[in-house]
């Protein structure tokens, strides 16, 4: 039976549901409230990606904003203990918020104070979230490509943006191919062995960076398979895959929409670096894309070199924290907010970022002996 439980905000009727309580008709509404409000189709925040987080994630549930007994607002979040709450996939989720049909306005406390929650924490809300734009501490770039007119048309934006980046990428490929051999990409691979290469590939990477290695969590391992699986054309898993001499030297799994790609999780061989391989998969997953009928990569928050070459343009997201007045709001504060702000104390400035990236780096090389 549905664990559904109720709630009211002023004017509004909330209903708390777990996310494979959705119906049909709520996921109908839900894509097509995102359709009217005119924010891109990204696919983190279509409900299948909600329910997919609540089959891995016990604690994920949805608010069902109703009028006059028809929804008209969707806000998926995680519970944790004393009710602190956090975005839907939090860790993982790049594009995060409520789903409101235009015109609708709520207060970001009075709907946590629904849902039960002292606070929720996001990491990359999304841009025109008004009732959670307030809180935001920090505003962070999200680069994205755009390929809508043809991967030709972007591929002309880039010569003359950087005449070199795409001459020497090109070149590199053709090295790869005569010294390893017979290059191959597969832009929707059906490859669970070049799955596995990537999920080693980037935990190797998240230790040697001293980061912490994502797919060491289950759930976010057993997330990405589902997404993998998934035939939902508005949140569906693309594994894309670089081949030299039939074996996966760079990998990405990404999620996509009909319109949108969010770039996810890139890693390759460290044996091939010197080719560049993941430089060449990215293009040649541009060109597919753009032939697939993608218009947008969006290639997430965070600074790296190959997203200032690639982009196009910038999307805005924020990071913060509604906190409610109450003992778990209090404890989340205290437990989060210290650290945060030490977070962007060294990203505001470059030379001290710089040094923590190379402590980083030296505590992943330790912990690798």
């Amino acid at each position: 039976m549905p664990m559904t439980q109720e709630a009211e905000l002023p004017g509004k009727r909330v209903l708390i549901l777990k996310p494979d309580e959705l119906s049909p008709t709520d996921q109908k509404m839900w894509r097509e409230i995102r359709t009217e409000s005119g924010a891109p189709a990204n696919p983190f925040l279509d409900p299948a990606f909600t329910t997919a987080v609540g089959r891995v994630r016990p604690a994920a549930r949805v608010a069902v904003l109703q009028d006059d007994g028809s929804p008209v607002g969707f806000f998926p979040y995680e519970r944790g203990p004393l009710g602190q709450g956090r975005a839907i996939g939090l860790g993982v989720s790049d594009s995060q918020g409520a789903v409101l049909r235009p015109g609708i306005r709520v207060d970001a406390r009075r709907l946590l104070r629904s849902c039960a929650l002292s606070s929720w924490e996001f990491d990359n809300l999304e841009a025109g979230q008004g009732a959670f734009a307030p809180h935001a501490v920090e505003e962070l770039a999200s680069p994205v490509v755009d390929i809508g007119e043809g991967f030709e048309r972007y591929a002309e934006r880039l010569r003359a943006k950087s005449p070199s980046f795409l001459r020497q990428t090109l070149a590199k490929e053709r090295r790869l191919a005569r010294q390893v051999g017979e290059v191959r990409f597969a832009y929707d691979a059906r490859d669970p062995d070049a799955l596995r290469a990537l999920m080693e590939w980037k935990s190797a990477q998240y230790r040697r960076t001293g980061r912490r290695d994502r797919f060491a969590q289950e759930w976010i391992t057993r997330l990405v398979r589902l997404l993998g699986e998934s035939e939902e054309p508005e949140c569906r898993g693309v594994l894309s895959v670089l081949y030299a001499a039939d074996r996966p030297v760079a990998a990405h799994f990404g999620l996509r929409s009909r319109t949108v790609l969010s770039w996810w999780f890139p890693a390759y061989d460290r044996d091939y670096a010197k080719y560049s391989p993941g430089l060449v998969l990215q293009l040649k997953m541009l060109q597919a894309a753009a032939a697939d009928g993608v218009e947008t990569v969006d290639l997430g928050s965070g600074p790296a070199r190959y997203k200032e070459s690639l982009k196009t343009r910038d999307l805005r997201v924020y990071e913060g924290v509604v906190v409610r007045p109450v003992p778990g709001g209090a404890v989340h504060w205290l437990g989060r907010e210290p650290a945060r702000a030490a977070r962007r104390f060294v990203r505001n400035r470059p030379r001290l970022a710089g040094a923590a990236a190379r402590a980083l780096e030296e505590v992943g090389r330790l912990r690798g002996r």
